[in-house]
């Protein structure tokens, strides 16, 4: 730490505690985030692909994940560094506007700050790297631009969608199934989708998930799944046509909002007293019935007095549902969620084709399938595993696959998959470099190497020669003007990925390069890091 004299040359402290905190200056400082953060870059690129990696992550309840998901991995870890933590959010970031291509962005950033370095050990100031780096990727971003191509589809066409929901899924853990999945995820979308609006509600979606079973007994429900069964056993488990009542007031005697005390001391009084509850609920059961409803959905619990009266009264009954899914089941049945008796009116019921209870296996297990709703707006997609660990990645699989849906909706773009839009972009910044004279040149050049390490990764992981399969697929772009030609991960003989139908969202992959370049240059600005000492 730097000491500052006045005139008599005695020190006097300017930060407050300086002697406790630790800082880096200058060039340290640079090489310590930069090594933060290709650290945190290293640890995914093993993960990238088809051929990738899972990773094991446990939680300080010791809860275990397996996941091969970029987001959820660095969610998961408990990242203490704070350029660690930039590369946290950067995933993230890409997981909520894209919802694809969480790792590749990480694996990107890592990859331009390892050139970085190279560049600020040869005396480039940091500034005009990152101004280099800005140049290059707006280069890349309007190539990708050029390569992509529309796909055309149509509700009765889903193929195209399929296709590159299949990409998405081959890199995780269900790919032996992806084709079913990939149908699944892309039928949601397009029951929920508003075609004119180019706009997809993933809200309308539900992804249940339930052990047991296999992977392949995932199925999509045109209605709504909720895992609670009647209220008595001895209820009806199959109502068609149904009308359905949704209540948020509890099937008991109204309580007075102040402290009272009743005093009861003949049985006469007693019996009144009794009377008068068993005329409440009487009430309350016969309003129901009088509007008209076949079935009572209620997100409070019962007295057991009320659900003999509802048994007695053939008026079957679900309790304890919770919010979130009483309004997607009011969505989905085009119901009212009704919060007072009085307010019942048979234009307030919503209406489903089929209520049914399905067991499941020898468990106790029920679930309630809402089906053939008046609105097929709201959709539940199903999902079984043979595992808790399966289902939870198999769910955070769809959710990916979903976001590819929606944003091939929202912009029907592609570029081919497997590395082959990185390395066509990094053909043309390395061709466009010549035009920028000055220091910039040399980090638009870096740019383009830099580009090369996600198809590098993902030969890597494939098992195959890392640069020896780069150059020959980047030789073959040059020689044929082909943006199409990528690494083969799945040997399957040809570095056409038209012909492997891989493709990748081209919203993606510009956010994927944008949001990295704009993390980089966050990171080589800081020059400077004062953090309190550990005590």
């Amino acid at each position: 730490m730097a000491l500052a004299f006045d005139e008599y040359g005695r020190p006097f402290i300017i930060l407050r505690e300086q002697e406790s905190k630790s800082r880096l200056r200058g060039l340290d400082a640079q090489k310590a985030n930069i090594s933060a953060g290709t650290a945190v870059a290293r640890i995914l690129r093993t993960s990238l692909g088809p051929k990738g990696m899972d990773k094991m992550l446990q939680s300080p309840d010791g809860d275990i994940t397996i996941t091969n998901d970029g987001a959820t991995i660095l969610e998961q870890m408990d990242v203490d560094n704070q350029i660690g933590k930039l590369m946290v959010e950067l995933s993230r970031s890409q997981d909520y506007e894209i919802g694809d291509g969480t790792t590749g962005v990480v694996v990107m950033a890592g990859a331009l700050l390892e050139q970085a370095e190279r560049l600020i050990e040869r005396g480039i100031h940091p500034i005009r790297v990152a101004e280099g780096y800005e140049i290059a990727s707006k280069i890349a971003v309007d190539h990708l631009q050029q390569i992509s191509h529309k796909f055309e589809f149509n509700p009765t066409n889903i193929e195209p969608l399929v296709q590159t929901c299949m990409t998405t899924l081959s890199s995780k853990i269900v790919n032996r199934c992806k084709r079913s999945l990939a149908e699944i995820a892309v039928k949601a979308v397009m029951a929920v989708a508003d075609l004119e609006r180019k706009d997809v509600n993933l809200d309308l979606i539900k992804i249940e998930g339930k052990v047991g079973g296999k992977l392949e007994d995932t199925e999509l429900i045109y209605g709504i799944l909720v895992d609670k069964d009647m209220s008595h056993p001895q209820m009806p488990k199959h109502i068609e046509d149904a009308k359905i009542a949704i209540l948020t007031c509890p099937f008991e005697p109204p309580k007075p909002k102040t402290k009272h005390k009743v005093d009861i001391d003949t049985v006469e009084k007693f019996q009144t007293l009794r009377e008068q509850e068993r005329k409440y609920f009487d009430d309350m059961v016969q309003q129901c019935k009088d509007v008209g409803a076949t079935l009572v959905i209620c997100q409070w619990g019962f007295d057991d007095e009320a659900n003999h009266l509802l048994m007695h009264r053939n008026l079957p009954a679900v309790r304890w549902v919770g919010g979130v899914e009483l309004e997607l089941i009011a969505i989905a049945t085009g119901g009212r969620i009704v919060p007072r008796f009085q307010e019942l009116t048979a234009e307030k019921l919503g209406k489903a084709g089929l209520v049914r209870e399905k067991s499941f296996g020898t468990t106790k297990d029920r679930m309630l399938y809402i089906e053939h709703c008046a609105n097929s707006r709201a959709v539940t997609i199903f999902i079984r595993g043979g595992n808790k660990m399966m289902i939870e990645e198999t769910k955070r699989s769809i959710h990916d696959a979903l976001c590819v849906a929606r944003n091939l909706i929202r912009n029907n773009s592609i570029v081919y998959g497997g590395g082959a839009p990185e390395i066509s972009c990094s053909i043309a910044v390395e061709a466009a470099a010549d035009k920028y004279p000055g220091v910039e040149q040399y980090a638009v050049r870096a740019f383009a190497d830099a580009l090369d390490s996600v198809p590098m990764a993902l030969a890597e992981n494939s098992g195959l020669q890392p640069i020896e399969t780069l150059s020959a697929v980047k030789s073959q772009q040059i020689k044929e003007k082909n943006a199409c030609c990528g690494i083969d991960c799945n040997d399957a003989g040809t570095n056409d990925m038209r012909e492997q139908n891989v493709f990748e969202t081209l919203i993606g992959k510009q956010q994927q390069l944008l949001l990295a370049t704009q993390v980089v240059k966050m990171i080589l600005k800081i020059d400077d890091v004062i953090s309190p000492s550990e005590y």
